[in-house]
């Protein structure tokens, strides 16, 4: 079902029956538009929902511009950054040490020293926009921004602190479902930036899957702003998620780069991989996506082997994405989610890159913590090290030429 774009509040399928197996998918950009700004939201703009929402209810370009300049001051005065381009560059120890030529090797983006210190942010940037436009143009149901609903969001950790960050700075309540388990760390710093904590048991009478998200969906059934990286609990996040690939296309042509052999990408939930090979796809690179999981928690996995040659894979959901049976485990504890929520946009990035499942064992999850941080001096978490992981179960596989691509994101914070 198409929603129409001057829609507000278009998180979900219209006819999603409360079980979330919808999917409401972001529209094709044909012709990527790019503007000289240092900050993505302002440099690719025209291309995404949040921009073609307020234009077709008749919101000038250049007040929406000066609302995204105002609200990343504010987003800077909480976090200390703003959005910007993060960088992308071939490492050398790194692939000096994987045994790459010269003619091959990795190139990383590093997203620790983005918003909130992962590429969380940029997913929730969409939704958060979508909500402040409808408010300047009066088209919210609530009156003023002293009855705003709280916004929600279950997560364990980097998204949650992103969802946190961005509520801060426009000071907008928000609650947040994390499981029994999320350390000292990450609550502390959700409590400094002023929202509110809910930990979330497994009750003996839950529903299968992960307690946070069923404890969020009555938030939102009650009232509550799907604040959240899943696609099916809000398909905005789908939108400003592809800057990272929009980005890393023009920093690969740059460098006079126009082929790469692969894309590592670490999954949990699936927001992060679908979005980054959308983008790179709609920038002109088909490169094949590498989604990566961890032999505690593959369910991407189990379904792409299923689904794989199923051309309508949503209708038949049920029969290919369940919830992980046994307790998720792994050093990258913040991809450990029962069900890859976005698998169908996985997927059609799977199929139409040619790309494929790996799933990283927990030896290489481990090795990928250590060299990752050491050998490039970016300061990821294991959960953001995860991709690299991937890399390594495969290279025994790989070419020493080839020129393969990853992300490190989520910054340590022990």
């Amino acid at each position: 079902m198409h929603v129409p774009v001057d829609t507000f509040a278009p998180w979900r399928c219209p006819n999603e029956n409360g079980d979330r197996h919808h999917v409401l998918l972001i529209d094709e950009v044909d012709n990527l538009l790019i503007d000289d700004d240092p900050n993505p939201f302002i440099a690719f703009r025209q291309n995404m929902m949040w921009w073609q929402f307020a234009t077709a209810n008749a919101m000038s370009d250049e007040n929406i511009v000066q609302l995204v300049r105002e609200l990343d001051l504010a987003i800077a005065d909480a976090d200390g950054t703003g959005f910007h381009f993060t960088p992308m560059t071939r490492q050398e120890k790194l692939s000096d040490e994987l045994g790459f030529t010269a003619l091959g090797g990795v190139w990383v983006k590093d997203e620790t020293h983005n918003v909130a210190g992962s590429q969380k942010a940029r997913h929730l940037m969409s939704i958060l926009l979508h909500l402040l436009i409808a408010e300047e143009l009066k088209m919210t149901p609530w009156a003023s921004r002293a009855t705003r609903p709280p916004l929600a969001i279950s997560s364990c950790g980097n998204a949650a602190i992103a969802a946190a960050t961005l509520a801060a700075a426009v000071n907008w309540p928000i609650d947040v479902f994390i499981p029994e388990w999320a350390d000292g760390i990450v609550v502390d710093t959700l409590a400094k930036l002023g929202a509110r904590i809910h930990r979330c048991p497994r009750r003996d009478n839950d529903l299968p899957g992960d307690p946070t998200v069923l404890r969020f969906r009555e938030a939102v059934t009650a009232g509550a702003i799907p604040f959240s990286v899943q696609g099916p609990e809000n398909a905005l996040c789908l939108d400003g998620g592809r800057t990272i690939g929009w980005e890393m296309a023009e920093q690969l042509r740059a460098e006079n780069l126009h082929h790469l052999t692969a894309v590592y990408v670490q999954v949990g939930g699936g927001a992060f991989a679908a979005s980054l090979s959308r983008g790179l796809s709609e920038s002109g690179f088909d490169v094949p996506l590498v989604a990566v999981q961890t032999a505690g928690c593959a369910p991407l996995e189990r379904a792409w082997k299923s689904a794989r040659d199923v051309a309508d894979c949503a209708s038949e959901w049920a029969t290919h994405m369940w919830p992980w049976e046994e307790p998720p485990t792994s050093l990258a504890d913040g991809i450990l989610d029962d069900e890859t929520y976005d698998w169908v946009a996985d997927t059609q990035q799977l199929r139409r890159t040619n790309g494929r499942v790996v799933v990283a064992c927990e030896e290489d999850v481990v090795r990928a913590a250590s060299i990752g941080p050491n050998l490039t001096a970016i300061q990821s978490s294991a959960t953001g090290t995860a991709g690299l992981a991937g890399l390594l179960s495969e290279r025994a596989v790989t070419g020493d030429s080839d020129r393969v691509a990853l992300v490190l994101s989520g910054i340590s914070r022990h």
